[in-house]
């Protein structure tokens, strides 16, 4: 189960690659993940401030239009970076503990590009056969990351 959850929280940080990191980070400040060394910096005030910060701010500009791609390098690397240090954390924090700090990178990572590429498509075919405005989607896709993002840390 934890393996999946690694995978899913990877998944997450393919549609939003600040979002899931903000949450991965209160929950072990909230003492939801119980992390230990060397992924226990996540859980300080400092990095809870600067991921909220962060992920704030991508919600925003994620809806304008000069934004761009989530499949172009910058942002996919970002993606990729995140989503393997969520899954570190989600596997660290399961019964694999440090144990599971390369098998969990490795599914953030594989969840990061099906997340990446995948949640770019689905949004690009929605709008076009629902019609509907670009944000309207983002805003839909925002939920879903918070969402699951959310569902993933409290399985703990």
């Amino acid at each position: 189960m934890i393996l999946l959850l690694a995978f899913f929280i990877g998944l997450f940080t393919g549609l939003r690659s600040l979002t899931p990191p903000a949450i991965t980070a209160w929950a072990a400040y909230l003492g939801w993940l119980k992390l230990h060394s060397p992924l226990a910096w996540i859980g300080s005030t400092w990095a809870v401030g600067l991921y909220t910060l962060l992920a704030l701010g991508e919600l925003v500009a994620d809806k304008l239009p000069k934004t761009p791609s989530r499949t172009a390098p910058p942002g996919l690397i970002a993606r990729l970076a995140m989503g393997g240090l969520c899954a570190a954390c989600i596997a660290m924090a399961g019964e694999l503990g440090n144990q599971g700090l390369i098998i969990g990178t490795i599914l953030g990572i594989v969840g990061a590009l099906v997340g990446g590429f995948g949640g770019y498509q689905v949004r690009k075919r929605l709008v076009q056969a629902l019609d509907m405005p670009d944000y309207v989607i983002a805003l839909v896709e925002d939920a879903i990351t918070i969402g699951g993002s959310l569902w993933v840390v409290t399985r703990f």
